[in-house]
């Protein structure tokens, strides 16, 4: 019953909840990029206005019960930050072994074996990254650690991925960037 009194109790405290991982001292995920800090602007270099390539990733604190990691890259402000109307989705990779601990630039031309790619909101299975149309947008790299391999799916796509992910989800972290054309 510890567990619990100390979650209510940062949520009173802090007014924000804590974690049972965090209250029971297990080690957190985390993922970062060289490129930009956590909500710092994304270099258009990895973006359409650039080279389009993928900026590199690096994570820790993976779960030892971790069997596959998924990362996500999605924009919540499409298309219009002041109207958001759907989450576009940038890049669905799955079945990333916990061996792997990041992705170097422009990984997205030659990831590691094992690794599965879905479909983006570009019909294609690769990165693409940030375009937005208007205004200065968020692009979220959520990174999953699983209990199990989810193996090959019929509807690899952020989707499909997702319900495939529900129920084996040991930790999550996520790096946000912004990105707005023109600057």
């Amino acid at each position: 019953m510890r567990q619990p009194r100390i979650a209510m109790l940062s949520f009173l405290l802090l007014g924000m909840p804590l974690s049972l991982t965090a209250a029971e001292g297990i080690a957190t995920m985390q993922i970062i990029s060289p490129e930009f800090s956590d909500r710092g602007m994304i270099p258009a270099k990895y973006t359409c206005d650039g080279e389009n390539v993928s900026p590199a990733l690096a994570w820790s604190g993976i779960p030892a019960a971790t069997k596959t990691l998924v990362l996500i890259a999605d924009d919540p402000d499409a298309p219009d930050p002041a109207a958001p109307r759907m989450t576009w989705v940038h890049w669905v990779l799955y079945d990333i072994p916990p061996t792997v601990h990041g992705l170097a630039e422009g990984a997205a031309d030659r990831l590691p074996p094992g690794i599965r790619e879905g479909m983006n909101d570009f019909r294609r299975t690769r990165y693409g990254g940030p375009c937005p149309p208007v205004g200065k947008h968020r692009y979220f790299f959520k990174l999953y650690a699983l209990d199990k391999a989810l193996g090959p799916l019929n509807h690899a796509n952020k989707a499909g991925v997702e319900q495939a992910m529900q129920g084996h989800i040991l930790a999550m972290a996520e790096l946000v960037g912004l990105y707005q054309k023109g600057r």
